[in-house]
């Protein structure tokens, strides 16, 4: 196919956090939305919302009194599917349910013109799985954005196994002019951050079974340079969005991993936005206060779970964590995920707030050294089991004596 797409009027579809994020990031940058959300209380205040934040930016002197008033004409709310039918692009940025967004694509393609883009905002979901309820499998792409979608940097593009070349460049153009630094990702479960998080808060939520606490956790991160520690940015996400994402996907409850999380929101500990989470808050409050609540429930569950706790220093914390990110990192770029090491680092800067003097960390592992990198994922292999052993692009590497910024699109 040698169409070429001109994004010249996009929609959007949800009201909800993601959606409001990317409504505003869309229309601040001159592009006309329409908006459907079926459900009037969350599109008025979702329109509440992105008026209140032009508003408060021209109040700042970002933006005239007139470009805020401009920004806003360009969005409006629609009632129907029908609507959209002469749109160039729509973003749904409904909640991750893979029933929900296949229903909506099947609808979506039914309305729109045959050369419209449908994207998805999702941030694991299958983008293939998507596609395939559509007539346009090759017009289906992921736009993840990060929140809140109007103030973080980062855009990842999702290729799916049918996504046309002239489709990505397009997303790429659009992406660019929203002012987001964008990253191609391949289609696997998480994509690029979310899966390399994976393996990264797994390896945070066993040291706080093994003995660990979670501002310990944190604290070790925040002076490697992390804007924040894990517990604490879960806190400030929410905690139960991934406690209500497992109960959506009938995934089982009682993985051990999981248990520090489910007691919290089963207390309503839900993170910042509740007042407790991982931390105290106090109203209004963003600043995050060590609670001996959450380390009493901490050391109930891991004995609980028969763990013997021990002390861990913050060298382990740090290790056992960076390693974890790089080693799944070295996977992501071997299996083409990734097309190379600076979009992972690209990633992890400007989604998960690594250090930027560090570079990221495929920046940091090459700095290392893969050698040293190697020898200690093999320590920990013999230590906790097979998890640990190293990616096999890390030997390849080595073998030639070179390092991950030297992997083009998978291939040494």
């Amino acid at each position: 196919m040698s169409t070429s797409f001109d994004i010249r009027q996009a929609a959007v579809i949800g009201a909800g956090t993601m959606g409001r994020g990317i409504v505003v990031s869309l229309a601040s940058a001159g592009v006309p939305v329409l908006w459907l959300e079926s459900n009037t209380s969350t599109l008025e205040a979702g329109l509440s919302m992105i008026e209140q934040t032009w508003l408060q930016q021209a109040g700042k002197q970002r933006i005239s009194q007139a470009e805020a008033e401009a920004n806003r004409l360009r969005v409006q709310p629609v009632q129907s599917y029908v609507a959209l039918a002469d749109v160039d692009l729509v973003i749904e940025a409904v909640y991750e349910s893979i029933e929900l967004k296949q229903e909506i694509f099947r609808t979506l393609d039914r309305h729109l013109k045959p050369q419209a883009i449908l994207a998805s905002n999702t941030s694991a979901l299958d983008i293939d799985a998507i596609a395939t309820v559509t007539a346009r499998p090759q017009q289906v792409l992921g736009l993840h954005f990060f929140s809140p979608a109007h103030i973080m940097k980062l855009l990842e593009i999702i290729r799916g196994a049918y996504t046309d070349s002239a489709v990505l460049d397009a997303a790429r153009k659009l992406g660019e002019r929203i002012g987001k630094v964008v990253v191609v990702a391949g289609n696997c479960p998480g994509f690029i951050g979310n899966r390399m998080l994976a393996s990264y808060v797994a390896e945070a939520r066993k040291l706080l079974l093994e003995g660990a606490l979670p501002h310990q956790v944190d604290t070790a991160l925040q002076q490697f340079g992390f804007a924040m520690g894990p517990f604490r940015m879960y806190d400030v996400v929410g905690i139960d969005l991934e406690w209500r994402a497992r109960e959506l996907a009938g995934q089982s409850m009682e993985a051990p991993l999981v248990q520090v999380d489910n007691a919290l929101c089963n207390l309503g500990r839900f993170g910042q936005k509740s007042g407790h989470g991982y931390y105290s808050y106090a109203a209004g409050s963003r600043h995050a206060v060590h609670d001996p609540q959450v380390d009493a429930l901490v050391l109930e569950i891991s004995n609980g779970l028969g763990y013997r706790r021990r002390p861990i220093t913050a060298q382990e914390i740090l290790e056992r964590c960076l390693l974890a990110l790089v080693n799944e990192g070295a996977k992501v770029l071997e299996e083409g995920i990734a097309v190379n090491s600076h979009d992972i680092d690209q990633v992890w800067l400007n989604g998960y707030g690594f250090p930027s003097e560090i570079g990221g960390p495929m920046c940091w592992a090459d700095g290392q050294g893969l050698t040293l990198i190697a020898a200690r994922l093999e320590h920990f292999q013999g230590l906790y089991g097979e998890h640990w052993r190293p990616a096999g692009l890390i030997s390849k590497l080595i073998a030639a004596r070179k390092r991950f910024c030297n992997v083009q699109e998978g291939q040494v």
